[in-house]
């Protein structure tokens, strides 16, 4: 069984909790433009209104683990994380990115609502360490190759380091190659 000392999380007008109604975290995979990242957090929120359910806008400023040297990575920190005040501000909603390297999470935390570990990173301590030290929300997302129980080492990390402001984000298993597997029982 997983563990997390804070069973509820207040993020701006959204409320996290196993008992909580839906909670929507939706937005760009990458922060492309700020044009794109405006129209996109526009219709989000926008639907969100429409179907009552809280919106916490996510874009990354930089996805670091793309297949090919050529891939668009994001605008950078600077450049994305103005994007991301900007739609905090705009559309009053919280906001969310990725956060890779454990001297980012500092300044991030001083624009994001939530702190995203990324899946593939997620057993890198002195990260988890640095973010956990924000006392910003933490989103964990499960790596394809973690058990789900493994995940409780990840959250005693965050706790060791004094973050309880936890939420889980299940992706699935391998089950073999590229064979992703999401079973919510785990």
């Amino acid at each position: 069984m997983i563990h997390v000392s804070a069973a509820n999380i207040q993020i701006g007008n959204c409320h996290f909790a196993n008992n909580s109604p839906l909670i929507a975290i939706a937005g760009v995979n990458v922060l492309e433009s700020s044009g794109l990242v405006d129209e996109v957090a526009a219709h989000c929120v926008a639907v969100c209104k429409e179907l009552k359910v809280p919106l916490v806008f996510k874009g990354s400023f930089d996805k670091a683990n793309r297949s090919s040297i050529n891939s668009f990575r994001g605008p950078g920190m600077e450049a994305g994380l103005a994007m991301l005040a900007d739609v905090r501000s705009r559309y009053g909603v919280p906001t969310l990115t990725d956060v890779h390297e454990p001297y980012q999470a500092t300044a991030v935390a001083e624009v994001v609502d939530v702190l995203q570990l990324p899946a593939f990173l997620s057993r890198q301590t002195d990260l988890v360490i640095a973010m956990a030290q924000t006392n910003k929300p933490i989103h964990i997302k499960k790596a394809q190759f973690l058990a789900p129980g493994e995940m409780q080492l990840i959250i005693d990390k965050c706790i060791q380091a004094g973050n309880d402001k936890i939420l889980l984000c299940e992706r699935g298993s391998c089950f073999g190659y590229n064979n992703l597997v999401v079973d919510f029982l785990g």
